[in-house]
Protein backbone atom coordinates (compact mmCIF):
# COMPACT_ATOMS: atom_id res chain seq x y z
CA UNK A 1 0.00 0.00 0.00
CA UNK A 2 1.53 3.29 -1.09
CA UNK A 3 1.52 6.29 1.24
CA UNK A 4 2.56 9.75 0.11
CA UNK A 5 3.02 12.53 2.68
CA UNK A 6 3.08 16.19 1.62
CA UNK A 7 4.30 17.62 4.92
CA UNK A 8 7.72 16.06 5.31
CA UNK A 9 9.23 19.53 5.83
CA UNK A 10 6.93 20.28 8.76
CA UNK A 11 7.85 19.25 12.27
CA UNK A 12 5.43 17.81 14.80
CA UNK A 13 4.60 21.18 16.37
CA UNK A 14 3.53 22.63 13.01
CA UNK A 15 1.35 19.58 12.40
CA UNK A 16 -0.46 19.94 15.70
CA UNK A 17 -1.03 23.66 15.07
CA UNK A 18 -3.17 22.96 12.03
CA UNK A 19 -6.59 21.37 11.84
CA UNK A 20 -6.71 18.44 9.46
CA UNK A 21 -9.58 16.59 7.83
CA UNK A 22 -9.72 13.10 6.36
CA UNK A 23 -11.70 11.92 3.35
CA UNK A 24 -12.05 8.26 2.38
CA UNK A 25 -13.31 7.04 -0.98
CA UNK A 26 -14.77 3.66 -0.10
CA UNK A 27 -14.60 0.62 -2.41
CA UNK A 28 -15.20 -3.08 -1.98
CA UNK A 29 -11.53 -4.09 -1.88
CA UNK A 30 -9.54 -0.89 -1.26
CA UNK A 31 -9.97 2.65 0.02
CA UNK A 32 -8.34 5.91 -1.07
CA UNK A 33 -7.46 8.20 1.85
CA UNK A 34 -6.73 11.93 1.66
CA UNK A 35 -5.81 14.33 4.46
CA UNK A 36 -6.06 18.11 3.98
CA UNK A 37 -5.38 20.97 6.39
CA UNK A 38 -7.59 23.96 7.17
CA UNK A 39 -6.13 25.89 4.21
CA UNK A 40 -7.17 23.14 1.77
CA UNK A 41 -3.60 21.98 1.12
CA UNK A 42 -3.07 18.29 0.56
CA UNK A 43 -1.09 16.87 3.48
CA UNK A 44 -1.13 13.17 2.70
CA UNK A 45 -2.75 10.55 0.52
CA UNK A 46 -2.79 6.77 0.62
CA UNK A 47 -4.50 3.71 -0.76
CA UNK A 48 -5.19 1.08 1.87
CA UNK A 49 -6.53 -2.45 1.59
CA UNK A 50 -9.82 -3.52 3.12
CA UNK A 51 -8.00 -5.52 5.79
CA UNK A 52 -6.90 -5.20 9.40
CA UNK A 53 -3.47 -4.10 8.14
CA UNK A 54 -5.14 -1.40 6.05
CA UNK A 55 -7.05 -0.13 9.08
CA UNK A 56 -3.84 -0.04 11.12
CA UNK A 57 -2.14 1.93 8.34
CA UNK A 58 -5.03 4.41 8.31
CA UNK A 59 -4.79 4.93 12.07
CA UNK A 60 -1.02 5.45 11.83
CA UNK A 61 -1.53 7.99 9.06
CA UNK A 62 -4.06 9.90 11.16
CA UNK A 63 -1.76 9.80 14.20
CA UNK A 64 1.11 11.19 12.14
CA UNK A 65 -1.03 14.23 11.33
CA UNK A 66 -2.09 15.20 14.82
CA UNK A 67 -4.85 12.74 15.65
CA UNK A 68 -5.22 12.28 19.41
CA UNK A 69 -7.87 10.93 21.77
CA UNK A 70 -8.62 14.46 22.95
CA UNK A 71 -8.69 15.98 19.44
CA UNK A 72 -9.55 13.23 16.92
CA UNK A 73 -9.41 13.87 13.20
CA UNK A 74 -12.91 13.89 11.62
CA UNK A 75 -13.46 11.43 8.78
CA UNK A 76 -15.83 11.78 5.80
CA UNK A 77 -16.98 8.75 3.82
CA UNK A 78 -19.88 8.03 1.48
CA UNK A 79 -21.41 5.21 3.49
CA UNK A 80 -22.64 4.66 7.02
CA UNK A 81 -22.20 0.89 6.97
CA UNK A 82 -19.45 -1.66 6.65
CA UNK A 83 -16.52 -2.91 8.69
CA UNK A 84 -14.30 0.09 7.99
CA UNK A 85 -16.91 2.55 9.27
CA UNK A 86 -17.66 0.36 12.30
CA UNK A 87 -13.98 0.11 13.24
CA UNK A 88 -13.38 3.84 12.85
CA UNK A 89 -16.44 4.61 14.99
CA UNK A 90 -15.21 2.16 17.63
CA UNK A 91 -12.04 4.23 18.03
CA UNK A 92 -14.15 7.29 18.97
CA UNK A 93 -13.37 9.35 15.88
CA UNK A 94 -16.24 11.43 14.42
CA UNK A 95 -17.45 9.93 11.15
CA UNK A 96 -19.56 11.87 8.67
CA UNK A 97 -21.55 9.80 6.17
CA UNK A 98 -21.84 12.11 3.15
CA UNK A 99 -24.66 11.47 0.73
CA UNK A 100 -23.15 10.48 -2.66
CA UNK A 101 -25.46 12.95 -4.45
CA UNK A 102 -24.18 15.77 -2.25
CA UNK A 103 -20.58 14.70 -2.86
CA UNK A 104 -21.17 14.71 -6.62
CA UNK A 105 -22.28 18.35 -6.46
CA UNK A 106 -19.18 19.32 -4.49
CA UNK A 107 -16.99 17.61 -7.09
CA UNK A 108 -17.77 20.32 -9.66
CA UNK A 109 -16.06 22.86 -7.40
CA UNK A 110 -12.77 21.02 -7.82
CA UNK A 111 -12.95 19.90 -11.46
CA UNK A 112 -15.14 21.78 -13.95
CA UNK A 113 -14.20 19.21 -16.58
CA UNK A 114 -16.23 16.67 -14.56
CA UNK A 115 -13.31 14.30 -14.36
CA UNK A 116 -13.56 11.64 -11.70
CA UNK A 117 -11.07 9.48 -9.85
CA UNK A 118 -10.85 7.75 -6.48
CA UNK A 119 -8.24 10.23 -5.28
CA UNK A 120 -10.38 13.20 -6.35
CA UNK A 121 -13.43 11.77 -4.62
CA UNK A 122 -11.49 11.37 -1.37
CA UNK A 123 -10.17 14.93 -1.72
CA UNK A 124 -13.71 16.23 -2.24
CA UNK A 125 -14.92 14.45 0.90
CA UNK A 126 -12.10 15.91 3.00
CA UNK A 127 -12.85 19.42 1.73
CA UNK A 128 -16.55 19.00 2.51
CA UNK A 129 -15.59 18.66 6.17
CA UNK A 130 -13.17 21.57 5.91
CA UNK A 131 -15.74 23.99 4.49
CA UNK A 132 -19.20 22.71 5.44
CA UNK A 133 -18.92 20.32 8.38
CA UNK A 134 -21.72 22.14 10.21
CA UNK A 135 -24.11 21.37 7.33
CA UNK A 136 -23.62 17.62 7.69
CA UNK A 137 -24.50 15.32 10.55
CA UNK A 138 -21.96 12.93 11.99
CA UNK A 139 -22.90 9.36 12.76
CA UNK A 140 -24.50 9.03 16.21
CA UNK A 141 -22.62 7.60 19.15
CA UNK A 142 -25.14 4.84 19.83
CA UNK A 143 -24.43 2.17 22.40
CA UNK A 144 -23.47 -1.35 21.40
CA UNK A 145 -26.91 -2.65 22.40
CA UNK A 146 -28.61 0.05 20.35
CA UNK A 147 -26.57 -0.87 17.28
CA UNK A 148 -27.44 -4.56 17.75
CA UNK A 149 -31.15 -3.70 18.01
CA UNK A 150 -30.89 -1.66 14.83
CA UNK A 151 -29.36 -4.62 12.95
CA UNK A 152 -32.09 -7.01 14.13
CA UNK A 153 -35.03 -4.62 13.64
CA UNK A 154 -33.96 -3.63 10.14
CA UNK A 155 -33.32 -7.24 9.18
CA UNK A 156 -36.78 -8.18 10.47
CA UNK A 157 -38.36 -5.37 8.48
CA UNK A 158 -36.51 -6.55 5.36
CA UNK A 159 -37.73 -10.09 6.04
CA UNK A 160 -41.32 -8.85 6.28
CA UNK A 161 -40.95 -7.07 2.95
CA UNK A 162 -39.47 -10.25 1.45
CA UNK A 163 -42.36 -12.25 2.87
CA UNK A 164 -44.87 -9.86 1.34
CA UNK A 165 -43.15 -10.08 -2.03
CA UNK A 166 -43.04 -13.88 -1.90
CA UNK A 167 -46.71 -14.03 -0.90
CA UNK A 168 -47.69 -11.72 -3.75
CA UNK A 169 -45.78 -13.86 -6.26
CA UNK A 170 -47.44 -17.03 -5.00
CA UNK A 171 -50.89 -15.45 -4.96
CA UNK A 172 -50.48 -14.16 -8.51
CA UNK A 173 -49.35 -17.60 -9.65
CA UNK A 174 -52.31 -19.35 -8.00
CA UNK A 175 -54.76 -17.05 -9.78
CA UNK A 176 -53.51 -18.46 -13.08
CA UNK A 177 -54.53 -22.03 -12.38
CA UNK A 178 -55.96 -22.53 -8.86
CA UNK A 179 -58.30 -19.63 -7.94
CA UNK A 180 -60.44 -22.01 -5.89
CA UNK A 181 -57.68 -22.32 -3.31
CA UNK A 182 -57.50 -18.56 -2.85
CA UNK A 183 -61.26 -18.45 -2.41
CA UNK A 184 -61.07 -21.22 0.20
CA UNK A 185 -58.36 -19.57 2.33
CA UNK A 186 -59.11 -15.95 1.45
CA UNK A 187 -61.28 -15.47 4.54
CA UNK A 188 -58.08 -15.21 6.58
CA UNK A 189 -56.34 -11.85 6.75
CA UNK A 190 -52.88 -13.38 6.24
CA UNK A 191 -53.92 -15.09 2.98
CA UNK A 192 -51.33 -17.57 1.74
CA UNK A 193 -48.99 -16.59 4.60
CA UNK A 194 -51.28 -18.28 7.11
CA UNK A 195 -49.88 -21.60 8.41
CA UNK A 196 -53.05 -23.45 7.37
CA UNK A 197 -52.84 -22.13 3.82
CA UNK A 198 -49.16 -23.09 3.54
CA UNK A 199 -49.75 -26.56 4.98
CA UNK A 200 -52.66 -27.26 2.64
CA UNK A 201 -50.79 -26.00 -0.40
CA UNK A 202 -47.75 -28.12 0.39
CA UNK A 203 -49.97 -31.23 0.58
CA UNK A 204 -52.10 -30.44 -2.48
CA UNK A 205 -50.58 -27.90 -4.91
CA UNK A 206 -53.05 -28.64 -7.77
CA UNK A 207 -56.86 -28.53 -7.97
CA UNK A 208 -57.00 -32.27 -8.64
CA UNK A 209 -54.97 -33.11 -5.55
CA UNK A 210 -56.91 -30.64 -3.40
CA UNK A 211 -60.25 -32.10 -4.49
CA UNK A 212 -59.01 -35.57 -3.53
CA UNK A 213 -58.34 -34.66 0.10
CA UNK A 214 -60.65 -36.45 2.51
CA UNK A 215 -62.13 -34.95 5.67
CA UNK A 216 -59.76 -37.06 7.77
CA UNK A 217 -56.75 -35.79 5.80
CA UNK A 218 -57.98 -32.21 6.15
CA UNK A 219 -58.38 -32.62 9.89
CA UNK A 220 -54.83 -33.98 10.11
CA UNK A 221 -53.47 -31.05 8.07
CA UNK A 222 -55.33 -28.54 10.24
CA UNK A 223 -53.83 -30.05 13.38
CA UNK A 224 -50.38 -30.00 11.77
CA UNK A 225 -50.85 -26.30 11.00
CA UNK A 226 -51.64 -25.56 14.65
CA UNK A 227 -55.43 -25.43 14.55
CA UNK A 228 -56.94 -26.35 17.94
CA UNK A 229 -60.61 -25.31 17.86
CA UNK A 230 -63.53 -26.21 15.58
CA UNK A 231 -61.35 -28.52 13.54
CA UNK A 232 -64.27 -30.63 12.27
CA UNK A 233 -66.25 -27.60 11.13
CA UNK A 234 -63.26 -26.11 9.34
CA UNK A 235 -62.45 -29.45 7.69
CA UNK A 236 -66.03 -29.68 6.40
CA UNK A 237 -65.87 -26.13 5.03
CA UNK A 238 -62.57 -26.76 3.23
CA UNK A 239 -63.79 -30.12 1.94
CA UNK A 240 -66.69 -28.35 0.24
CA UNK A 241 -64.75 -25.27 -0.92
CA UNK A 242 -61.96 -27.23 -2.58
CA UNK A 243 -64.47 -29.23 -4.64
CA UNK A 244 -66.37 -26.32 -6.11
CA UNK A 245 -66.26 -26.14 -9.94
CA UNK A 246 -63.60 -23.83 -11.37
CA UNK A 247 -61.75 -23.20 -14.62
CA UNK A 248 -58.80 -25.54 -15.11
CA UNK A 249 -55.57 -25.59 -17.09
CA UNK A 250 -54.64 -28.58 -19.26
CA UNK A 251 -53.57 -31.57 -17.06
CA UNK A 252 -49.86 -31.47 -17.88
CA UNK A 253 -49.77 -27.68 -17.64
CA UNK A 254 -51.55 -27.88 -14.30
CA UNK A 255 -48.99 -30.35 -12.96
CA UNK A 256 -46.12 -28.14 -14.12
CA UNK A 257 -47.69 -25.13 -12.44
CA UNK A 258 -48.07 -27.21 -9.29
CA UNK A 259 -44.32 -27.84 -9.26
CA UNK A 260 -43.73 -24.09 -9.64
CA UNK A 261 -46.10 -23.51 -6.72
CA UNK A 262 -44.02 -25.77 -4.49
CA UNK A 263 -40.88 -23.81 -5.41
CA UNK A 264 -42.57 -20.49 -4.62
CA UNK A 265 -43.97 -21.97 -1.43
CA UNK A 266 -40.47 -22.90 -0.24
CA UNK A 267 -39.40 -19.28 -0.72
CA UNK A 268 -42.43 -18.11 1.25
CA UNK A 269 -41.74 -20.60 4.04
CA UNK A 270 -38.16 -19.36 4.35
CA UNK A 271 -39.30 -15.73 4.43
CA UNK A 272 -41.93 -16.47 7.09
CA UNK A 273 -39.44 -18.35 9.25
CA UNK A 274 -36.85 -15.58 8.93
CA UNK A 275 -39.37 -12.88 9.83
CA UNK A 276 -40.57 -14.78 12.89
CA UNK A 277 -37.08 -15.63 14.15
CA UNK A 278 -35.78 -12.09 13.66
CA UNK A 279 -38.86 -10.63 15.34
CA UNK A 280 -38.22 -12.75 18.42
CA UNK A 281 -34.55 -11.74 18.53
CA UNK A 282 -35.33 -8.04 17.99
CA UNK A 283 -37.94 -7.98 20.75
CA UNK A 284 -35.65 -9.82 23.16
CA UNK A 285 -32.81 -7.34 22.62
CA UNK A 286 -35.08 -4.29 22.63
CA UNK A 287 -36.67 -5.15 25.95
CA UNK A 288 -33.21 -5.13 27.57
CA UNK A 289 -32.74 -1.44 26.73
CA UNK A 290 -33.85 1.20 29.27
CA UNK A 291 -35.61 3.20 26.54
CA UNK A 292 -37.96 0.29 25.81
CA UNK A 293 -40.25 1.07 28.74
CA UNK A 294 -40.71 4.67 27.61
CA UNK A 295 -41.24 3.82 23.94
CA UNK A 296 -43.78 1.06 24.58
CA UNK A 297 -45.75 3.36 26.92
CA UNK A 298 -47.00 5.15 23.79
CA UNK A 299 -50.35 3.99 22.39
CA UNK A 300 -49.95 1.96 19.22
CA UNK A 301 -46.36 0.88 19.92
CA UNK A 302 -45.60 -2.68 20.94
CA UNK A 303 -42.25 -4.31 21.46
CA UNK A 304 -41.66 -5.05 17.78
CA UNK A 305 -42.87 -1.73 16.36
CA UNK A 306 -41.09 0.03 19.22
CA UNK A 307 -37.87 -1.77 18.28
CA UNK A 308 -38.24 -0.50 14.72
CA UNK A 309 -38.70 3.08 15.93
CA UNK A 310 -35.75 2.79 18.30
CA UNK A 311 -33.56 1.28 15.58
CA UNK A 312 -33.82 4.47 13.54
CA UNK A 313 -33.45 7.07 16.31
CA UNK A 314 -30.92 5.25 18.53
CA UNK A 315 -30.02 6.19 22.08
CA UNK A 316 -27.63 9.09 21.38
CA UNK A 317 -29.77 11.93 22.71
CA UNK A 318 -27.41 14.56 21.26
CA UNK A 319 -28.30 13.38 17.76
CA UNK A 320 -31.53 15.40 17.65
CA UNK A 321 -31.21 18.55 19.73
CA UNK A 322 -34.90 19.37 19.28
CA UNK A 323 -38.07 17.69 18.10
CA UNK A 324 -38.02 19.55 14.79
CA UNK A 325 -34.93 17.68 13.64
CA UNK A 326 -36.45 14.32 14.52
CA UNK A 327 -39.72 15.20 12.77
CA UNK A 328 -37.85 16.17 9.60
CA UNK A 329 -35.78 12.97 9.80
CA UNK A 330 -38.97 10.91 10.12
CA UNK A 331 -40.59 12.72 7.20
CA UNK A 332 -43.65 13.67 9.25
CA UNK A 333 -42.98 17.43 9.16
CA UNK A 334 -44.03 19.11 5.88
CA UNK A 335 -41.60 21.08 3.75
CA UNK A 336 -42.34 24.62 2.56
CA UNK A 337 -41.26 25.92 -0.83
CA UNK A 338 -41.65 29.67 -1.22
CA UNK A 339 -40.65 31.94 -4.08
CA UNK A 340 -42.06 35.43 -4.30
CA UNK A 341 -45.82 35.21 -3.81
CA UNK A 342 -45.86 31.45 -4.42
CA UNK A 343 -45.92 29.29 -1.31
CA UNK A 344 -46.41 25.51 -1.36
CA UNK A 345 -46.49 23.21 1.66
CA UNK A 346 -45.69 19.65 0.56
CA UNK A 347 -45.09 16.25 2.08
CA UNK A 348 -41.42 15.55 2.73
CA UNK A 349 -39.97 13.00 0.29
CA UNK A 350 -36.38 12.87 1.52
CA UNK A 351 -36.64 11.05 4.83
CA UNK A 352 -35.83 7.88 6.70
CA UNK A 353 -38.07 5.47 4.84
CA UNK A 354 -37.98 2.82 7.57
CA UNK A 355 -39.05 5.25 10.29
CA UNK A 356 -41.77 6.67 8.03
CA UNK A 357 -43.07 3.16 7.33
CA UNK A 358 -43.39 2.21 10.99
CA UNK A 359 -44.79 5.69 11.72
CA UNK A 360 -47.75 5.05 9.42
CA UNK A 361 -48.55 1.83 11.29
CA UNK A 362 -47.97 3.54 14.65
CA UNK A 363 -50.41 6.36 13.90
CA UNK A 364 -53.03 3.94 12.63
CA UNK A 365 -52.79 1.78 15.76
CA UNK A 366 -52.71 4.80 18.08
CA UNK A 367 -56.15 5.88 16.91
CA UNK A 368 -57.59 2.62 18.24
CA UNK A 369 -55.89 2.92 21.65
CA UNK A 370 -55.94 6.65 22.36
CA UNK A 371 -59.01 8.90 22.44
CA UNK A 372 -56.75 11.92 22.08
CA UNK A 373 -55.08 10.51 18.98
CA UNK A 374 -58.44 9.70 17.42
CA UNK A 375 -59.78 13.17 18.18
CA UNK A 376 -56.65 14.75 16.68
CA UNK A 377 -57.06 12.70 13.50
CA UNK A 378 -60.76 13.62 13.25
CA UNK A 379 -59.97 17.32 13.64
CA UNK A 380 -57.47 17.14 10.80
CA UNK A 381 -60.00 15.36 8.60
CA UNK A 382 -62.65 17.97 9.38
CA UNK A 383 -60.12 20.67 8.48
CA UNK A 384 -59.86 19.19 4.99
CA UNK A 385 -56.88 16.82 5.22
CA UNK A 386 -57.02 13.56 3.33
CA UNK A 387 -56.55 10.34 5.28
CA UNK A 388 -52.80 10.03 4.62
CA UNK A 389 -52.12 13.69 5.48
CA UNK A 390 -54.16 13.49 8.70
CA UNK A 391 -52.40 10.29 9.73
CA UNK A 392 -49.00 11.81 8.94
CA UNK A 393 -49.91 14.85 11.05
CA UNK A 394 -50.81 12.53 13.94
CA UNK A 395 -47.46 10.75 13.56
CA UNK A 396 -45.80 14.17 13.62
CA UNK A 397 -47.49 14.90 16.95
CA UNK A 398 -46.57 11.51 18.43
CA UNK A 399 -42.92 11.62 17.33
CA UNK A 400 -42.60 15.05 18.94
CA UNK A 401 -44.02 13.64 22.18
CA UNK A 402 -41.58 10.73 21.95
CA UNK A 403 -38.62 13.11 21.67
CA UNK A 404 -39.83 14.96 24.79
CA UNK A 405 -40.32 11.77 26.78
CA UNK A 406 -36.94 10.31 25.86
CA UNK A 407 -35.16 13.58 26.60
CA UNK A 408 -36.77 13.98 30.04
CA UNK A 409 -36.87 10.22 30.80
CA UNK A 410 -40.63 10.16 31.46
CA UNK A 411 -43.36 7.80 30.15
CA UNK A 412 -46.16 8.85 27.82
CA UNK A 413 -49.03 10.86 29.31
CA UNK A 414 -52.34 11.17 27.48
CA UNK A 415 -53.25 14.40 29.26
CA UNK A 416 -49.92 16.00 28.35
CA UNK A 417 -49.98 14.83 24.73
CA UNK A 418 -53.59 15.84 24.04
CA UNK A 419 -54.64 18.29 26.77
CA UNK A 420 -57.64 19.65 24.83
CA UNK A 421 -59.12 16.18 24.30
CA UNK A 422 -58.51 15.19 27.92
CA UNK A 423 -60.14 18.39 29.17
CA UNK A 424 -63.24 17.82 27.08
CA UNK A 425 -63.58 14.28 28.38
CA UNK A 426 -63.44 15.53 31.98
CA UNK A 427 -66.12 18.13 31.20
CA UNK A 428 -68.41 15.49 29.71
CA UNK A 429 -67.91 13.23 32.74
CA UNK A 430 -68.80 16.08 35.09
Amino acid sequence: MAVTSQDSRLDREDVNALSVFCGIDWASDHHDVVIVDDTGSLRAKARIDDTAEGLAELLRLLADHGDTAEDPVPVAIETSRGLLVACIRATGRPVYAINPMAAARYRDRHAVSRKKSDHLDALVLANILRTDAAAHRKLPADSELAQAIAVLARAQQDAVWDRTQAANKLTSHLREYFPGFLAAVGIRREGVCHPIARTLLAAAPTPEQAAGLTRAQLRSLLKKAGRKNTIDAEADRLHTALRLPQMRQLPLVEQAMGHETLALLRQLEAACTSADDLAEAAVESFEKHPDAEIITSFPGLGSLSGARVFAEIGDDRSRFTDARGLKAYAGSAPITRASGKSVAVLARRVKNQRLAAVGYVWAFAAMAHSDGARAHYDRRREAGDRHTAAQRNLFNRMIGCLHHCLTHRIPYSETAAFPTSAGSQLSEAA
